[in-house]
């Protein structure tokens, strides 16, 4: 016999994370960001990588109930975002890494996709919350923009996962004072990046 009702087995499956924690205690909100991580990967190492810039997460709060739209780099990202609670306080979730327009300027500059779409979204939303599962090269140029006052993210979720720049582009966002959510190292990803966001939204 096993569980068939989905929401039972979410449940259940949070019942175990909160026993398998034993004794590290979060906040009320930290907690369930870092259980949602570790419901989607199955990974409790996040437990220890997860950093979340104090206030963080009350301005991305603020932020969704105003309407503040949501930029991913990756359309896995962008599709695992809960799409329906977000439209509820108006906010849409935008990706440009397959714009005719990105590409084109990526192929005649020799730079990543997602550095061009990151420029052209920080153009069209300055202020938005910012998830980044994949792409280094995307929260590099995301960082080198803050520092011009070009951008001003209500949220930044910083993990993308690999080993060419993956940890190193999170070292840098942890140097400046922008309300971030990172897991330091090489792990993150699409999926994880999508999770911190629905973790906030289920908060609403």
């Amino acid at each position: 016999m096993y569980i068939k009702n989905p929401y039972e087995i979410e449940k259940k499956s949070f019942e175990i994370i909160t026993k398998e924690l034993g004794d590290k205690t979060f906040s009320e909100d930290i907690g369930k960001v870092i259980k949602r991580i570790i419901h989607t990967t199955a990974d409790f190492e996040y437990a220890d990588i997860t950093v979340i810039k104090a206030g963080a997460l009350d301005r991305a709060k603020a932020a969704i109930k105003n309407g503040t739209n949501i930029i991913t780099d990756t359309k896995m990202a962008m599709a695992g975002i809960n799409k329906r609670k977000l439209s509820e306080y108006g906010g849409q979730v935008f990706n440009y890494v397959a714009d005719e327009d990105v590409a084109q300027e990526a192929k005649k500059k020799g730079i990543t996709r997602s550095i061009v779409a990151m420029r052209k979204a920080i153009k069209e939303n300055p202020n938005g919350i910012f998830v980044i599962g994949n792409a280094p090269t995307a929260l590099f140029e995301l960082v080198k923009q803050i520092k011009e006052g070009k951008a001003i993210p209500s949220l930044i979720v910083g993990v993308p996962v690999g080993f060419v720049g993956a940890a190193e582009s999170k070292e840098e966002l942890l140097k400046l004072d922008v309300p971030y959510i990172i897991t330091r190292g090489r792990k993150g990803g699409s999926t994880v990046a999508a999770a911190i966001i629905n973790a906030i939204l289920y908060m609403l």
